[in-house]
């Protein structure tokens, strides 16, 4: 389907692609069933319509307490955390021009542990320390990738390799945390790092909410530029590009947003990986494709985390395992196509 331009009586005029509109929509409807499902399921089922009767007012008050109180702050979590791995790794790969140029492979995620698991070890804090010492983590990892690639600007081949040189550094460092912690410390550092969405409230989505609302019209201002970068340096200065502009401004916005993500749940791995990819798949559209990559790590993280819940009888998991699991087999069949397409 080709790109439509539509013009407004008042002047302003924007290009819309029916394909990638039409992925958005279902994405995000899918999004919305599972996170219905999601509030109806646990100890106390209570049915999809009387879910949605819920939400708009007309519940029993044991309903509106489980409701509101327990389960929608949880799948709230879930759906900012989701889009915000995913918009941060559409962001990282459209700058690096690499699929692979992840935040967590990068070691964005692995910064932010560092600095919950310094937290956790040597001072002892509570959750809401853990999480202000992921985000001071990832950003100051965020800050001195930044630093170490830039000579005359960040080329993307180079963030990469010294994004990974950092990623090994800081796994390190936390291995070494980790061996320094007592039993206590080590137990909850170990489950902060397995990445889960139990025991979310609204605590944690008020602060989610306020960045993604800042952050996300801000890359959302930056996607022209941003599809400009992934054609090479040269042709997007040729074409009136602001590149270092750009690629400042959104290096930063990816950065906070994966920092903040992974305050709020731990370390939850490759939904930015795999959320970006799996959007341009669908749309069949070059470039970082924002809206359908963040709906996309939005119904991911949810599809993962009800796998987590109910799949496994009353052994639940945390919503992490379940992604790393099917980031592994997304890796297999994506190896598996790109070798019988003869590019590997």
């Amino acid at each position: 389907m080709p790109v439509k331009a539509i013009r407004t009586p008042g002047g302003l005029s924007f290009r819309v692609d029916p394909r990638a509109a039409v992925v958005v929509l279902l994405l995000a409807a899918a999004t919305a069933a599972t996170g219905v499902v999601l509030v109806g399921s646990g100890d106390f089922p209570i049915s999809p319509g009387e879910v949605i009767a819920t939400l708009l007012g007309n519940g029993t008050p044991a309903q509106e307490f489980i409701v509101q109180d327990l389960r929608l702050p949880r799948v709230l979590v879930g759906v900012l955390v989701g889009a915000s791995l995913a918009l941060s790794g559409a962001i990282f790969q459209s700058i690096t021009r690499n699929p692979l140029g992840s935040p967590d492979v990068i070691g964005f995620g692995q910064g932010a542990t560092v600095g919950a698991l310094s937290v956790i070890v040597l001072f002892h804090g509570g959750a809401v320390a853990v999480a202000g010492g992921a985000l001071v983590g990832g950003v100051a990892t965020g800050v001195g990738v930044h630093v170490l690639a830039w000579k005359r600007g960040v080329h993307g081949y180079r963030l990469v390799l010294v994004g990974i040189g950092i990623a090994a550094m800081l796994t390190a460092a936390n291995q070494y945390l980790l061996t320094k912690a007592s039993l206590v410390d080590a137990i909850q550092a170990t489950l902060w790092m397995t990445g889960s969405l139990d025991g979310r409230d609204w605590a944690q989505v008020w602060p989610l909410l306020g960045v993604c609302a800042v952050l996300v019209p801000l890359v959302s201002g930056y996607g022209r530029p941003l599809r400009m970068l992934e054609m090479g340096d040269d042709a997007a200065y040729a074409l009136g590009a602001p590149v270092e502009r750009t690629r400042v401004v959104l290096l930063s916005a990816g950065v906070l947003l994966v920092s903040v993500a992974t305050a709020a749940a731990g370390p939850i791995t490759f939904v930015a990986l795999s959320a970006p990819q799996l959007a341009r798949r669908l749309t069949r559209s070059p470039g970082p494709n924002l809206a359908t990559a963040a709906v996309m790590g939005a119904a991911l993280l949810l599809v993962a985390d009800w796998i987590a819940t109910n799949a496994f009888g009353e052994r639940q998991l945390p919503v992490g395992v379940v992604t790393g699991v099917l980031g592994g087999c997304y890796l297999l069949w994506l190896l598996v196509t790109e070798r019988k397409a003869g590019r590997i």
